[in-house]
């Protein structure tokens, strides 16, 4: 048996999304917002997944939007990438939500709370082990809330949860380990299955219950994922070999400037332009450099020998 990731977009709606889901979501926010209480009883999922209408590619950053029934508006999404401007981006969403709410002359009493549920596939809050972190609107030095907790933002952070499968406990964990590695189980463990919710999850994420369509989805999206990380990674060992570019000039420029005084921004220039190998031998010969000539010197037989 496999399971579709719930970490990919298309499979996020699916599982937690469809009008069939509204137990399945009740269960996870209650999980991810109330520590495992019992607060919600009912929502409503707006625009819901529909498998006829599966879209090759997310068309927005919210992947499952619902109003409980005292009329809080929860945005849930699960964000792979840690892309640019991502933290940005969930409060743009939150704002957003909360403003749209006042049609044209619409009373500021019609405005009713909203809350951010993310769920990060990276770590995002490197200063706290906290998996699950809240923010709202609080007083800065005494730390009392705002009058009205009309706003607030939830994040999930998966990598720092580390329990294994015999370890789970609460409905909390549970749910957060569905979220990491459902795509990994080879059948619907039993303790898992304890939590009705959880079962039923496991089973709309069964890949076999997907028809042609949807699979051709999900794969899309999966490449898409791997292309955009296989990205992120090059542009870190790029950025990674272009620190030590700017780090070994800095180096040869203060040594050729402790052995030979001031250099003439011509000089200068032309170290600049050398490549990591050329540096190296710069370096080896800065001793053999007695005047600011025979750095010229150097530098004007490198660029002939290319």
């Amino acid at each position: 048996m496999r399971f579709i990731s719930p970490k990919i977009d298309f499979a996020f709606k699916k599982i937690f999304g469809d009008r069939q889901s509204k137990d399945i979501l009740i269960s996870f926010l209650n999980a991810m917002i109330y520590q495992g209480n019992a607060v919600i009883d009912d929502l409503e999922i707006i625009d819901p997944y529909n498998a006829g209408e599966v879209l090759a590619l997310k068309d927005t950053y919210l992947d499952v939007k619902a109003v409980l029934k005292d009329q809080t508006t929860v945005i849930i999404e699960m964000q792979v990438l840690n892309v640019a401007a991502f933290e940005k981006r969930v409060v743009y969403n939150l704002a957003k939500t909360y403003g749209n709410q006042l049609s044209s002359g619409a009373s500021y009493f019609d405005l009713n709370p909203v809350i951010a549920l993310t769920i990060t596939d990276f770590v995002l809050f490197p200063e706290t082990s906290k998996i699950i972190t809240q923010f709202g609107f609080k007083e800065e030095e005494e730390l009392f809330d705002y009058r009205d907790r009309e706003l607030k933002m939830f994040f999930v952070e998966l990598p720092k949860f580390t329990k294994k499968l015999e370890q789970l406990q609460s409905l909390t964990e549970k749910w957060i380990y569905f979220l990491k590695e459902a795509d990994r189980l080879e059948e619907i463990a039993t303790n898992l299955e304890e939590v009705a919710e959880i079962g039923k999850a496991l089973r709309i994420a069964n890949l076999a219950n997907l028809n042609r369509k949807e699979l051709e989805v999900l794969h899309g999206q999966e490449m898409f994922i791997r292309d955009q990380q296989g990205r992120v990674i090059k542009g870190r060992e790029e950025g990674r070999e272009e620190g030590r570019l700017e780090g070994q000039i800095g180096l040869i420029l203060r040594q050729l400037r402790q052995r030979l005084g001031e250099l003439p921004e011509a000089i200068i220039e032309q170290v600049q332009k050398l490549s990591l190998e050329e540096l190296d031998s710069l370096g080896m010969a800065i001793f053999d450099l007695t005047t600011l000539e025979d750095l010229s010197r150097w530098l004007q037989e490198e660029v002939a020998e290319k």
